[in-house]
């Protein structure tokens, strides 16, 4: 196995956005899966990006659709357990759950979403690196 590379969906209406925001274009936004046992887990989305050893992922879940308002974009989720998102899709995508959470800007972030173009090839790339997951998409 080598380095894979996933692109993250970016809706039709919500790229404008995104590029204003986020500095988002297709070239920028994606997944990387390294090998074990040095390899990382890298998200980057436009201006910013995530980044931790492939060894700290403990699992993962597909899930979605999700509503747009809660979807786009960058996102901390402030209320909840501080999980981190960079989603260009509303249509679902993939949480991975995080070993020991990592520092990401203000919060120790416990998990990270995406919104993988191919959320169940980014699963089998997490699968054949030994990492479980689930399928819990509604209606998928």
């Amino acid at each position: 196995m080598a380095i894979e590379r996933f692109p993250i969906r970016i809706g039709r209406r919500s790229a404008p956005a995104l590029r204003l925001f986020f500095g988002v274009r297709p070239e920028n936004a994606s997944i990387e899966i390294g090998d074990p046992p040095d390899g990382e887990l890298v998200i980057r989305f436009g201006w910013t990006s995530f980044r931790t050893p492939l060894a700290n992922v403990a699992g993962y879940r597909l899930e979605g659709p999700w509503t747009w308002v809660k979807a786009i974009g960058v996102r901390i989720s402030v209320l909840g357990d501080h999980a981190v998102a960079f989603d260009g899709s509303a249509h679902g995508g993939i949480r991975i759950d995080l070993r020991t959470p990592v520092r990401w800007t203000l919060v120790h972030a416990p998990a990270v979403y995406a919104s993988a173009d191919d959320e169940a090839a980014v699963a089998a790339a997490l699968a054949a690196r030994g990492i479980p997951g689930t399928d819990a998409r509604r209606g998928g």
